[in-house]
């Protein structure tokens, strides 16, 4: 039997902030680490659904945030630095999949907008109260990464990217970014000698309300075929909480393909991989976001 949940431990004293929690993987990431003894901030861009949220999960806190503002996020970002507590987990979970086509007030398409650019800017205004400790830092991926070879830097400039619009193309590369990010902040947080721990998780394929854009007929297939939002959180779990995790490390479920399972340490593309173009995706992100992310 594969690593379970009763392998993360006591997590009183300990601090999580997870972006995008009021549903799906995000809303069982925050009860695992709840039910251990963690202290859990969440963020939600509904009200309603995060009061929702609260009266489900009890005593969390909810920071406002849609990270398809990017001006909003770096506000949002600011007030959680200047409220002076740090953290001890961070999950990068909040996501969209497969929408129509849709710019942001920042004119980038919604999903490079919320699933990369938005937390790439969340994560360095935050990087004050992060880089003090020995923050773990979860940027969750996706399976998708690997449906696309390459990231066209043309999709990270506000109406910059004269290709047609294609959704899966779109989230792949999106995810695939997710994957850049995270290897790339590993590489500079070791080089810089701090204790930050940046690793990346996917949840296989789970039943969660991502699943809704794709249509009716499949999210209810999804609904009753794929594994469960509490299993596909598992990856993000042991991510945030394994101690043996070093950095830049990519965990998945264990089953087949990847698709459900129990998590281990899984392979990623070699474009995923490439130290160059992770190197031009993080200054493209500092231009797109207006946000310097200096490590160091």
């Amino acid at each position: 039997m594969g690593w379970d949940t009763s392998a993360i431990g006591d997590l009183t004293g300990r601090r999580a902030l997870i972006t995008g929690a009021t549903s799906g993987i995000g809303t069982e990431t925050a009860r695992e680490l709840l039910r251990h003894g963690a202290e859990v901030v969440i963020t939600a861009r509904d009200d309603r659904k995060a009061a929702a949220t609260v009266a489900q999960l009890g005593d969390i806190e909810v920071v406002s945030l849609d990270l398809a503002d990017l001006p909003g996020t770096i506000a949002a970002a600011q007030g959680v630095v200047d409220a002076g507590r740090g953290f001890d987990i961070v999950v990068n979970n909040a996501g969209v999949m497969i929408p129509p086509f849709t710019r942001t007030m920042d004119g980038f398409e919604l999903q490079m907008a919320t699933n990369h650019l938005g937390h790439f800017a969340w994560t360095a205004t935050l990087w004050p109260l992060l880089r003090e400790g020995s923050t773990r830092i979860v940027t969750v991926s996706s399976l998708a990464h690997s449906m696309t070879k390459e990231l066209d830097l043309r999709s990270l400039e506000p109406n910059g990217d004269p290709r047609r619009y294609k959704k899966w193309r779109s989230y792949a590369e999106s995810k695939l970014a997710n994957l850049l990010f995270m290897k790339e902040l590993d590489r500079r947080v070791k080089a810089a000698g701090l204790d930050v721990v940046s690793v990346a998780a996917h949840p296989g394929l789970s039943s969660t309300n991502l699943t809704k854009p794709s249509g009716i007929a499949i999210h209810s297939l999804a609904t009753a075929f794929l594994q469960p939002a509490r299993a596909g959180a598992w990856p993000s779990l042991r991510a945030a909480t394994d101690p043996s995790l070093t950095g830049g490390e990519y965990l998945g479920p264990d089953g087949f393909r990847q698709t459900r399972g129990r998590p281990r340490l899984v392979g990623m593309t070699p474009a995923a991989r490439d130290p160059e173009l992770a190197a031009e995706v993080w200054s493209a992100s500092e231009t797109a976001t207006g946000v310097v992310f200096k490590v160091a």
